[in-house]
């Protein structure tokens, strides 16, 4: 039977409060992980302004909340790469727009740099692991076919140290050894000569 006007209606704000309540629980959950990743649900429920039962009528478990965090966050860093120029900005460049990027990406989410996290199972889609290295391996290409990178390595070792030397980097701002500003300079500096960069970010 087809909805009449008035169920339709009634239903479209219910799933508004609802997508309402999974963004809450989201942020909530994003900004709570973040400084303690053995949180409660209870507490990611107050911060989000919700009851509990609402967040686990949403998530039925810890772990599905965190991977649909986790899930959340590659879409978001995924827009922050379409909006870097990794395809049109020359390749010096393009690599420190690429840093940029996940400088950005860790400081909203830094829980997702915890050695704890790994037993997490991964997102069914949007998974990190998947969407960020071949767009940067992609760059890493690009740059050696044009002469602005040195082609003696694979470019897909590359892109394990680049994304290594980035953990690492946010590993010593998170432990105290590091201002924001030196990691990143550290970073990209480090991640250029890696490359074998011709040329340095404009």
């Amino acid at each position: 039977m087809d909805d009449s006007p008035d169920t339709a209606t009634s239903a479209r704000p219910r799933r508004s409060d609802a997508r309402r309540s999974i963004d809450a629980i989201l942020n909530a959950a994003r900004i709570v992980l973040g400084e303690r990743l053995d949180a409660s649900m209870g507490e990611i429920a107050t911060a989000a302004n919700v009851t509990r039962q609402t967040v686990y009528a949403h998530f039925p478990s810890r772990d599905a909340l965190i991977a649909a965090l986790i899930e959340a966050a590659a879409a978001e860093y995924s827009d922050l790469l379409d909006a870097a120029g990794l395809e049109t900005a020359p390749p010096a460049d393009a690599l420190a727009q690429f840093l940029d990027a996940g400088w950005q990406f860790l400081r909203r989410y830094p829980l997702l740099l915890s050695p704890t996290l790994t037993g997490i199972p991964r997102p069914k889609t949007n998974d990190p692991h998947d969407l960020v290295p071949p767009r940067l391996e992609r760059l890493i290409r690009r740059g050696q076919r044009t002469g602005d990178f040195d082609r003696s390595l694979p470019a897909a070792w590359l892109v394990a140290a680049v994304i290594g030397l980035q953990h690492a980097a946010a590993a010593e701002v998170a432990d105290g050894r590091l201002t924001a500003r030196e990691a990143a300079a550290l970073c990209l500096d480090s991640t250029l000569r890696l490359c074998g960069s011709s040329g340095r970010p404009t």
